[in-house]
């Protein structure tokens, strides 16, 4: 077993031995020194449900955030860890484009995401084809938020019970606004098979407690993935239908088979 994951098993039997699930990141420096593993901050985070350890997944054990440097181990894996929908044959599309220098030079989520935008995709995704952008006067065309961090209190359920997450950080990859419509964006290489809903749900009420006159919020988790010598990006749409982390709905999903132009 990893460190962190010694780190996370330890937590749990402290917290068990003491009746109280609630813990803060003083504990986990504690722990976290007395295995030797060096990178406390990011024993929390746990982006894909194989990260927890056995003895969480058979309790049916994984762990939420409160804000202000505590946590909580809290039942119901399935209600914080989404498994990605299969990409049906129709929605798969090559996409042909043009090289350009900067494509290929890191493999950065950031980078991922400039690609996906440059090349028009999220737009493609988000709105459909129909909308001739370029025709547009500068102030009616979609725009594009870089990545930020910020932070916030949030008030949200979790099944019946209701969760205050103090000054909680949020991490939003990427945002894009068009006539009232925020498309708000989770980026990731490799092949995950599903991912902690906490990625797009945060970023979700920063906008929905915002006071902001939007009409709809669609969250996209992205991954890029090399096959062969292509690139595939592929995007899941989902929306939250309250301010409740178990009301995420699976709106569409496509993937794009990134072709360079012959002689491009």
């Amino acid at each position: 077993m990893d460190k962190k994951k010694l780190v996370i098993e330890e937590l749990f039997k402290e917290c068990s031995k003491r009746n109280n699930y609630i813990f803060n990141n003083n504990l986990v420096k504690e722990i976290s020194k007395k295995i030797s593993f060096g990178n406390p901050v990011d024993v929390t985070k746990i982006d894909v449900r194989e990260k927890l350890p056995k003895s969480l997944l058979d309790s049916d054990y994984c762990i939420i955030h409160l804000g202000n440097g505590q946590h909580q181990f809290i039942k119901g894996i399935d209600t914080i860890y989404h498994k990605l929908e299969a990409i049906e044959k129709k929605d798969i599309i090559e996409w042909n484009y043009k090289k350009s220098l900067l494509n290929q030079y890191n493999d950065s989520e950031s980078n991922i995401l400039s690609v996906a935008n440059n090349q028009r995709i999220l737009h493609d995704f988000l709105f459909g084809n129909d909308i001739e952008y370029s025709s547009l006067p500068i102030e009616n065309r979609p725009k594009t938020y870089f990545p930020h961090r910020t932070k916030k209190t949030l008030e949200y359920l979790f099944d019946n019970t209701l969760i205050t997450a103090q000054n909680q950080q949020i991490e939003i990859d990427l945002t894009i606004e068009y006539n009232g419509i925020i498309g708000l964006f989770e980026a990731k290489n490799g092949n995950p098979k599903n991912f902690n809903i906490y990625q797009l749900f945060y970023p979700y009420l920063y906008y929905a407690l915002s006071g902001l006159n939007y009409s709809k919020i669609k969250c996209i988790y992205l991954v890029r993935t090399k096959q062969y010598n292509l690139s595939e990006i592929t995007l899941w749409e989902y929306e939250f239908t309250d301010k409740k982390l178990n009301s995420m709905k699976y709106i569409k999903s496509k993937k794009y088979i990134l072709k360079a132009l012959q002689g491009a």
